[in-house]
């Protein structure tokens, strides 16, 4: 059995030893900490997805006139099904009484064939004072119209109206309310 001679030392030296272990363990925690975060992550990817895009905008035109334009943060294009998936996206419809109609919505799936076009997710259409609210709409490219099955609510500074369902013809500029509709006109109305 060892005796040790000056217990003081030891102390210092047990303690000095305890100090430096947790130092080292504390170094190597903060230093995993610090790597950890630097590293790069890989964004979550749609598996179908071919092409991912952030940030885009897209023009449709027919015999040289601009139909529609889509501004979106975020495409995902599946090639094999001709789908591009668009997040928070804007659209423009040009008419042909130089108005124009937009249309936003938390996303939407164009056919990029047809150039055929459905949105969903707090989609709101602005035309003018008038304002259509709903949560899925579609737009049929071929004949320029812009239609919904699940209910509406159409405001504006004349009018209040609620309806089972709508469809928009962009090419004669009138709308088409079906099922129960409830609203408030009031007088000087001008669709």
């Amino acid at each position: 059995m060892m005796k040790y001679h000056n217990p003081k030392k030891l102390k210092i030296f047990l303690l000095s030893l305890a100090v430096i272990t947790t130092g080292i363990i504390l170094s190597i925690f903060v230093g995993h900490r610090i790597f950890a975060k630097k590293e790069k992550t890989i964004p979550d990817i749609d598996n179908k997805a071919q092409i991912s895009l952030n940030k885009i905008h897209q023009t449709a035109t027919r015999d040289g006139q601009r139909e529609w334009s889509l501004d979106a943060t975020k495409v995902n294009y599946i090639t094999e099904q001709k789908l591009a998936n668009f997040q928070d996206l804007f659209v423009t419809f040009y008419l042909k009484d130089n108005s124009e109609v937009y249309l936003t919505a938390d996303q939407g799936i164009l056919e990029t064939d047809s150039k055929d076009l459905e949105v969903r997710g707090n989609v709101v259409v602005t035309h003018g004072e008038y304002k259509l609210n709903t949560e899925v709409l579609h737009y049929n490219n071929n004949d320029h119209m812009i239609l919904s099955k699940a209910p509406v609510k159409i405001t504006g500074d004349s009018l209040f109206l609620i309806a089972d369902s709508m469809s928009l013809n962009l090419k004669t500029n009138t709308t088409l309310l079906r099922g129960k509709i409830e609203g408030t006109l009031v007088d000087k109305i001008k669709f």
